[in-house]
This record gives C-alpha cells, sequence and structure tokens, in this order.
C-alpha cells in the first residue's frame, strides 16, 4: 500500500490542492491522499473555531473523489501539529492495519510539500527523521500548472 499524506491548514482548502492531489493519484503510486489539515500548526495563530471550520472545508472539498480521505488525527491529540508525531503515527507498526508482513514490508508514505516549505523542511521538528519516513512529492508554484518532482 502506498500512501500519500497532503497535510496543512488549507486556510482555506482550494482547487490547486486538489489539482495536486489528482496528479499525484495520475502520475505516483499512491492508493490514495490522506488529507490532514493541521489542528495547531506550529508557526501560525491558533483559533480552534477556525480549525474546526478548516477540516469541515476540507471534507466537502474531497467528498466526491472515493481515493481521497480526510483524518482528524490532528484534532484528537489537540497539540501542536508536527509532522513528524504524525507520520509516526501513521505508520504500519503503529497505527495502520495492513493485513501481511509483505503489506507491512511495501508500506510507503508519499509526502506533498509546496517547494517553499520543503525549503523551509530543515527548521521542522524532528525533520532528519521525517526525511527518512516518507518520500516528498514537491511542488512549484506556477499560475499555469502544476509540476512535481520527487526528493
Amino acid at each position: 500500500m502506498n500512501l500519500c499524506v497532503f497535510q496543512g491548514t488549507f486556510n482555506p482548502i482550494h482547487n490547486a490542492h486538489i489539482r495536486m492531489a489528482e496528479f499525484v493519484l495520475e502520475n505516483y503510486d499512491a492508493d490514495k491522499i490522506l488529507f490532514i489539515p493541521a489542528y495547531k500548526p506550529p508557526h501560525k495563530v491558533f483559533d480552534p473555531e477556525c480549525a474546526h471550520h478548516r477540516l469541515n472545508m476540507v471534507k466537502l472539498a474531497v467528498e466526491d473523489n472515493p481515493r481521497f480521505e480526510v483524518s482528524d488525527i490532528e484534532f484528537q491529540s489537540e497539540e501542536v501539529s508536527y509532522t513528524y508525531n504524525t507520520i509516526k503515527t501513521l505508520t504500519p507498526a503503529r497505527r495502520i492495519d495492513l493485513r501481511s508482513q509483505r503489506e507491512r514490508e511495501n508500506f510507503k508514505i508519499y509526502f506533498i510539500i509546496g517547494a517553499d516549505a520543503y525549503g523551509q523542511i530543515d527548521t521542522w521538528y524532528r525533520a532528519a527523521e521525517l526525511k527518512e519516513m516518507v518520500e516528498f512529492i514537491v511542488f512549484t508554484r506556477t499560475p499555469q500548472d502544476i509540476s512535481s518532482s520527487q526528493v
């Protein structure tokens, strides 16, 4: 199973987010895209009411695609939303119920990220370990198209 995580504040979620997720499904070996709205982003002002609105907007935005899923995992902990902690929780040994040892061994997590955020990745909480846990799909921000590269 290959999971692709798309985590962010999604304030608000918009068409470019959806197009990036669709691009990944079409061009990478991802079985599904798991959208994870940040509950308490570490580098932004926290507003709990806004956080719940963002979660609901993401649910509405992705409901028509059966390969898109929304997780409220960061809302369950109510702590600062560090990507490392979230990804660690999603690994097969911790959260995902895979039926066989072979599936666990073949499990891969892709992570959608913008080039601007990836440029700051070394400032993230436990960045070196995070880099070992996921395969980044980095998108450049251009008004005309969506392009990506794997890191």
